[in-house]
């Protein structure tokens, strides 16, 4: 739904940007965060997800806290997904994430931004 907003909305045109899937990289269906986290670090993509347990050694936020260096690109993370199906809600967060990717060197090394 997010994806397509963006489409809609036009901003793939002002910044091209490809969503990309598990399968279609090659990442395990049950990979843990820190596996997602280090592939999308190593490939130069930024992840999004939804807002994660912290709860576990391998969790996205105990993964960030970690291994987050100066030069990591963030991790956009939705801060209310149930809310997306919300078209106000929906278009806000396509907004933030355009203005996160368009001015991107002022995001890296931040970790975690959530969204909207």
């Amino acid at each position: 739904m997010l994806w397509d907003t963006l489409k809609k909305s036009g901003f793939l045109n002002l910044l091209p940007m490809k969503m990309v899937m598990f399968s279609d990289v090659g990442l395990a269906e049950n990979s843990n965060d820190r596996e997602v986290w280090r592939f999308a670090q190593a490939n130069q993509m930024i992840l999004l997800t939804d807002n994660r347990s912290a709860h576990e050694p391998d969790s996205l936020e105990q993964t960030i806290r970690e291994e987050n260096k100066l030069d990591s690109l963030p991790v956009l993370t939705i801060g209310r997904l149930d809310r997306i199906k919300e078209n106000i809600y929906r278009e806000k967060c396509a907004e933030r994430m355009v203005e996160i990717v368009f001015e991107l060197e002022n995001h890296v090394g931040i970790g975690r931004i959530f969204i909207p």
